[in-house]
């Protein structure tokens, strides 16, 4: 399970950012992964897949798709319908994370100063 926590922030070098601004940025990050690893697994399912996987991740009361987090049971049966439907699901959400943690590692240094 990929853990995004201040020892992220540390190896990417902004581990010395306010508490608040840590937090932002944490969440940011997953927010950023979210969106990646979905647009690179929608890009490979069919359209009945994709209507599957959005009646899995569609609230009860019929609103629209949740923009922030799951509930633990949605997240539990999407991660189960991924994981049949697509088995290097994890190997999308490890290689987006590398690519984004190599992004934010370059810009470290110009979000350490800005922070200042």
């Amino acid at each position: 399970m990929i853990k995004l926590d201040d020892n992220l922030l540390q190896q990417l070098g902004l581990g010395e950012l306010p508490e608040a601004e840590r937090k932002q940025l944490l969440a940011h990050i997953y927010e950023t992964l979210q969106l990646r690893v979905g647009t690179t697994l929608a890009q490979q399912m069919s359209d009945a897949q994709l209507d599957e996987f959005e009646t899995i991740i569609q609230p009860t009361d019929g609103g629209e798709l949740p923009q922030g987090d799951l509930d633990d049971e949605t997240q539990a049966k999407a991660a189960q319908w991924l994981e049949q439907n697509f088995p290097s699901y994890k190997d999308v959400v490890q290689n987006e994370l590398e690519a984004l943690k190599a992004e934010i590692k370059q810009s470290a240094p110009a979000i350490v100063e800005e922070s200042e």
